[in-house]
């Protein structure tokens, strides 16, 4: 799905400037910091993390 997203031009040529030191499409930025935000926030990413975090809030049984 594609969404657009405004930037003011200082941070879009500080973003062009990252992704070519660090040899990262715009999209490969955007991907990281979202998930980033998403980790801050507790919210899962994918489905391994999803069931990583499950696992974790799930008392465990001691017998």
């Amino acid at each position: 799905m594609r969404k657009l997203i405004g930037f003011d031009a200082d941070t879009l040529d500080k973003l062009k400037q990252l992704g070519r030191d660090r040899m990262a499409t715009l999209q490969e930025l955007a991907d990281e910091a979202f998930a980033d935000l998403l980790r801050k926030h507790g919210v899962p990413i994918d489905l391994k993390d999803a069931l990583r975090k499950s696992a974790a809030d799930t008392p465990h049984r001691k017998h």
